[in-house]
C-alpha cells in the first residue's frame, strides 16, 4: 500500500483524481509549469512541485523530472490522468523502473496500443472486426493514392501513435492527398513524436461508440457499457452520454464483448477505452484502445455507481476488480459538456484569458469537474478546456432539460466559451431525437443560434463592464426596482480613459486601422506558435489561400489571405511565438504599391 500519489497531470484531471485519492486516505502531489504557479491543481494538493518552463516539453513531458519529483516528495505510486504523458510505455517503465507503482496499465500494452498499426493487427488476428485499411504505416503519396484506387474515396490519414483526435485528416480526392499526407505526417511528430501515419476506408456520418472496460490482474475484465462521442468538432470529442441513443440491449452486449476480447488481446489491466464506429446498417469496427482514464469517464461513473480512479487504484495495489459483469447495472441516463474556452464565432479558436467571474451550476443529478476558478486563468499554452458539466436523469430527454437547466446557470466571465454553443445544439432537433447532427457543429446555423443564446447570468450586476462592438462606450449592467419588480438594465457610459488607451495600443499592435498594417494586413487570430509558412516575399497568392498554420491549445489553425494579391512584409518563420492580432505579412492587392 503506498500513501501518497503524485498525479504527472494539471487542470480539472488533476484535481479530479485529488479527490479520490483523499477519500481513500492518501497523500496528493501536484506537479505545475511556471504557467501554472497559481493553477487550482496546486492549490488543492497536499504538496506540490515546479517542474520547469511552460512549454509541455520542458515540465509535463519531462520523464525524468517527473520521475525524479516523485522520488523526492516521497510518493510510492503515478497516475498519469490523460493526455502528456498518460500513454507513453516509456514513462510508464520509468516509474516502475524507480520503485513507484504505476495507476495504469502494462508498459507493454500501453506500447502495443499506442502503435495504431500494431494495435488493428493484434485485434484482427484476435478476431476483433477492424475498419478496413492498411495494418502497415503508409509510407509515401503515391501509396496513399494507390490505395485510394483499391478501396474508394474517402479515405482518413491517421497518425500511427496518435489519439484524442490529433493527427487526422481526411482525403475526399486525390488532388488533397499531398497536403494531408503531409499535415498527418507533421502533427504526428509534433503531438507524439513519430511522423509514421496509416490510412483507413472513412466511414461516412458513423456514430462514435466506445465501450469502458476494466480488467485486474487475476484475469478478470467486464465492460460498463457504452458511450457515445458522436457530437465532435475537428475529431475532438464536445458532448458524450451513455447509453447510445443507437444501442439496444443485444447491441450493448455485442459490442461489450468486442471490448473485453480486446483488452484481453492486449494483456490489459486497469481502466480503459475500446473506441469504435458503429454504422448506420449496425456493423461496428475497432478503431483503438485509449490506455487510460477518459475524459468522458465521468458519465459512466454517473449511471455506474462506480469511481473509475478508486477501481484503477485497487487494481494497481493487485485487487481484484470490486465486481462482476453480472454485476454491472446501468440506472437512467447521463451527459457530459465540455466546457471550453473556444469563440464559435470565429470558428472554435481559442479563446485562453483570465477568469474574472465563476460560478457553477448545482442541484439534483449535477456534477462538474473543473480545473479553474475566479482569479485564475486558462492558460494559452495547454488545452482549452475549462470544466466538464456532467448531468444525470431518469431518461435521455430528463437528462437533456436538466443539462439545459444547468447550462443556464453557468456562468464563466473572462474567456469566451462553448457554454452558449452546448445550448444551441441541445436544443436542436437533430440532437433532440439522437441523431449524429452531421455537419451542423461548425455550420452558420450554430454560430448563429449560439450568438444569440450568449447571454450569461451575472450574479453581481452592478459590477459587470461590457464594451460595446464600437468599442467607444461601455454597456454596465444595472439594477432597478418598478413597482416592487427588480429589472436589469444595460446602461451606455463613454468609454474610460484607461480603455482607450488599451484599445488604441491594440489597434497599433495590429497595425491601425487602415493602410497596410489594417486594411492589407493578414494578421495572428490567436496566441500560439508558428508550426510552417507556406509562402514568402513576393509571392502571389488567392483570396482564401494558406499563408501559415498556428498552433494554439493542441489546436492547429490555418491563417487565409483575405484576399488576392502579393505578400509582402512577411515576418514569421516556423518555431516563432506570435500574439494575437500580430501582423503575419501585408497583401498588396493588384495594382498597388506596398506603401
Amino acid at each position: 500500500m503506498f500513501d501518497k500519489v503524485l498525479v504527472a497531470n494539471r487542470g480539472e484531471i488533476a484535481v479530479r483524481i485529488f479527490r479520490t485519492l483523499r477519500e481513500l486516505g492518501i497523500g496528493t502531489v501536484a506537479v505545475y509549469s511556471e504557467a501554472d504557479r497559481a493553477a487550482l491543481h496546486v492549490a488543492y494538493a497536499d504538496e506540490a512541485f515546479l517542474i520547469g518552463p511552460p512549454p509541455a516539453a520542458e515540465s509535463y513531458l519531462r520523464i525524468d523530472r517527473l520521475v525524479e519529483t516523485a522520488q523526492r516528495a516521497g510518493a510510492g505510486a503515478v497516475h498519469p490522468g490523460y493526455g502528456f504523458l498518460a500513454e507513453n510505455a516509456e514513462f510508464a517503465r520509468a516509474v516502475e523502473d524507480a520503485g513507484l507503482v504505476w495507476i495504469g496499465p502494462p508498459p507493454a500494452a500501453i506500447e502495443l496500443m499506442g502503435s495504431k498499426t500494431a494495435a488493428r493487427t493484434a485485434m484482427q488476428a484476435a478476431g476483433v472486426p477492424i475498419i478496413p485499411g492498411t495494418t502497415d504505416p503508409v509510407g509515401s503519396v503515391e501509396e496513399l493514392l494507390a490505395l485510394g484506387e483499391e478501396i474508394g474515396y474517402p479515405l482518413l490519414i491517421k497518425a500511427a501513435a496518435g489519439g484524442g483526435g490529433k493527427g487526422m485528416e481526411e482525403v475526399h480526392s486525390p488532388e488533397q492527398a499531398q497536403r494531408a499526407f503531409e499535415t498527418a505526417q507533421r502533427q504526428g511528430q509534433s503531438y507524439f513524436a513519430n511522423s509514421d501515419v496509416y490510412v483507413e476506408k472513412l466511414i461516412v456520418d458513423p456514430r462514435h461508440v466506445e465501450v469502458q472496460v476494466l480488467a485486474d490482474a487475476h484475469g478478470n475484465v467486464i465492460h460498463l457499457g457504452e458511450r457515445d462521442c458522436t457530437i465532435q468538432r475537428r475529431h475532438q470529442k464536445l458532448i458524450e452520454e451513455t447509453p447510445s441513443p443507437a444501442v439496444d440491449d443485444e447491441l450493448r452486449a455485442r459490442i461489450g464483448g468486442i471490448g473485453v476480447e480486446a483488452a484481453r488481446a492486449a494483456g490489459y489491466r486497469s481502466a480503459g477505452t475500446i473506441e469504435g464506429l458503429l454504422t448506420r446498417d449496425g456493423d461496428y469496427f475497432f478503431m483503438e484502445m485509449n490506455t487510460r482514464i477518459q475524459v468522458e469517464h465521468t458519465v459512466t461513473e454517473v449511471v455506474t455507481g462506480l469511481d473509475l480512479v478508486r477501481e484503477q487504484v485497487r487494481i494497481a495495489l493487485g485487487e481484484p476488480l470490486s465486481l462482476m459483469q453480472e454485476q454491472v447495472e446501468l440506472r437512467g441516463h447521463a451527459i457530459e459538456c465540455r466546457i471550453n474556452a473556444e469563440d464559435v464565432s470565429r470558428g472554435f479558436l481559442p479563446a485562453p484569458a483570465p477568469v474574472t467571474g465563476y460560478r457553477e451550476p448545482s442541484g439534483p443529478g449535477v456534477r462538474v469537474d473543473s480545473g479553474v476558478e475566479a482569479g485564475r486563468e486558462v492558460s494559452g499554452a495547454y488545452d482549452p478546456m475549462i470544466a466538464k458539466l456532467i448531468v444525470h436523469g431518469v431518461d435521455r430527454e430528463h437528462a437533456r432539460a436538466r443539462m439545459l437547466r444547468a447550462l443556464d446557470e453557468f456562468w464563466i466571465e473572462g474567456p469566451t466559451t462553448l457554454i452558449s454553443f452546448h445550448k444551441a445544439l441541445l436544443s436542436h432537433p437533430c440532437f433532440i431525437a439522437g441523431e449524429t447532427c452531421h455537419g451542423l457543429v461548425e455550420s452558420e446555423e450554430m454560430a448563429a443560434r449560439a450568438a444569440e443564446l450568449d447571454v450569461s447570468p451575472r450574479p453581481t450586476p452592478s459590477n459587470s463592464l461590457l464594451l460595446s462592438p464600437g468599442g467607444r462606450t461601455v454597456e454596465r449592467v444595472r439594477s432597478v426596482e418598478v413597482e416592487g419588480r427588480r429589472f436589469d438594465v444595460k446602461v451606455l457610459e463613454p468609454e474610460p480613459p484607461w480603455l482607450e488607451l488599451a484599445r488604441r495600443r491594440r489597434e497599433r499592435s495590429r497595425g491601425g486601422a487602415g493602410g497596410a498594417g489594417g486594411r492589407d494586413a493578414v494578421v495572428s487570430p490567436m496566441q500560439g506558435t508558428v508550426l510552417s509558412v507556406a509562402v514568402a516575399d513576393g509571392d502571389e497568392v488567392e483570396a482564401g489561400q494558406v499563408i501559415c498554420i498556428v498552433e494554439a491549445m493542441k489546436m492547429e489553425n490555418e491563417v487565409h489571405a483575405h484576399r488576392a494579391g502579393a505578400v509582402a512584409s512577411l515576418s514569421v518563420e516556423p518555431g516563432q511565438a506570435v500574439s494575437t492580432g500580430q501582423v503575419i505579412c501585408v497583401i498588396g492587392a493588384d495594382g498597388e504599391s506596398e506603401a
